[in-house]
């Protein structure tokens, strides 16, 4: 295997893919939204599994948290959005198990 170990191009491209301050936003969002409208709030109320997460739901707390960034921050890289996405949508599914759990389902 031959990889070259440039730290700094390391370095430039981890700093687009990590953006704490988009997913501390995206955060800060989910639970606001969770104390007022519940968990309930982010499953479908139609179809046939029982508790799958709506994508529109997710999508509207990540998008609301680039909006509410600071307009002198650049827009956040791709890569950044979508890992941000995967979180939110792991904290959810984490809600759902202990929901379910404590339900005894």
């Amino acid at each position: 295997m031959d990889a070259s170990f440039d730290l700094r191009e390391n370095a430039t491209r981890m700093a687009d893919i990590i953006d704490l301050s988009l997913l501390a936003d995206a955060r800060r969002y989910l639970s606001k939204l969770l104390d007022a409208r519940g968990l309930s709030y982010f499953l479908q109320k139609d179809g046939q599994r029982l508790f799958h997460i709506e994508p529109t739901k997710v999508e509207l707390v990540v998008r609301t948290a680039i909006r509410s960034r600071n307009d002198t921050l650049p827009a956040p890289h791709p890569k950044a959005v979508e890992h941000c996405r995967k979180e939110v949508r792991r904290e959810l599914i984490r809600l759902v198990a202990s929901a379910m759990l404590q339900t005894g389902l």
